[in-house]
């Protein structure tokens, strides 16, 4: 990716710099805005800032994207359930225990660790050296459809669907309890939780807007089947709001009440269908992720 200039100008006052470029520019992540700003690449009115800054109606603020290294993170050669590929775009089935991209703790085995192997060099590199290609993600233990995208012009026209909350992103999960109405809308903000650091929470400061709307599907007494459509995209979103409603994912290790009868791995989420517009015909495409084998097996059991 050759270095570029991204410049535009705050409409609003008391946002913090790095929330502000993150919700402007939802492809980048938020620790790699911050990194940007400490290494000087984020002027206000032409000024180097501190990360503390708070951004003042009428601002200018510009962004200076650096050249892409080359990642740290190696190719592997590991199978992909690819359900659409092209020269801009690639869309996966993402299995159970697959982390998205490395981290602390996950430097091999990712989706990113595929992809690299699988796109050689045709990857976006606009959110920085251990992201490359990835637009959006889906926790490690929820399946599904994600998309990736090869070039910078792609992933700019996806982040900016995402932002505009026009991709269309349906899931399926089942939840503790049973859910008395037959569907509903979940709405509070999301944002980090204020002393466990590794949860998101509800109606916190400084949170997201988040909108979930749920239907139910089926009803197992002790269990519900449901679907659930994604207004906007937060971390762990589905999970919290389900939550909050005294309805945890069954299996969900962060979220729920603990108990496992069912020796599940994780959360039982699914991203079953993903829709959008393609970035260079302006096409809807719209795709649908299988239910995996061990969410097919639990529904059977809970229907016996």
């Amino acid at each position: 990716m050759n270095e570029q200039n991204l410049n535009f100008e705050a409409k609003e006052s008391g946002i913090r710099i790095d929330r502000f470029l993150s919700d402007n520019h939802p492809e980048l992540s938020r620790s790699f805005l911050q990194k940007l700003i400490r290494d000087g690449l984020v002027q206000v009115n032409n000024k180097s800032i501190k990360a503390n800054y708070k951004v003042q109606s009428g601002d200018y603020v510009s962004l200076q994207l650096p050249d892409l290294t080359e990642p740290d993170i190696l190719p592997e050669d590991i199978p992909l359930d690819i359900l659409y590929e092209d020269d801009d775009i690639l869309v996966v089935n993402k299995p159970k225990g697959m982390v998205v991209h490395p981290s602390a703790g996950h430097t091999s085995g990712t989706l990113v660790n595929a992809v690299l192997s699988h796109c050689k060099e045709h990857l976006s590199g606009i959110n920085g050296v251990m992201r490359p290609g990835i637009v959006h993600r889906i926790d490690k233990d929820t399946t599904g459809a994600l998309l990736v995208c090869k070039n910078d012009a792609a992933h700019h026209n996806i982040a900016e669907q995402l932002k505009e909350h026009t991709i269309k992103r349906r899931y399926r999960a089942i939840v503790q309890g049973n859910i008395r109405e037959d569907e509903g809308t979940v709405e509070g903000a999301i944002g980090r939780h204020p002393t466990d650091r590794k949860k998101m929470a509800i109606h916190v400061k400084n949170g997201k807007p988040a909108i979930t709307h749920y239907k139910v599907l089926e009803r197992f007494g002790n269990a519900t089947y449901v679907e659930c459509r994604l207004e906007t995209g937060r971390t762990h979103q589905i999970r919290v709001h389900m939550t909050s409603i005294g309805h945890p994912l069954l299996g969900d290790e962060v979220y729920g009440s603990g108990k496992n009868p069912y020796h599940l791995q994780g959360q039982t989420l699914h991203a079953q269908v993903l829709g959008f517009i393609h970035p260079r015909t302006g096409e809807y495409m719209e795709f649908c992720a299988p239910l995996p084998e061990y969410f097919e097996q639990l529904l059977n059991k809970l229907r016996k």
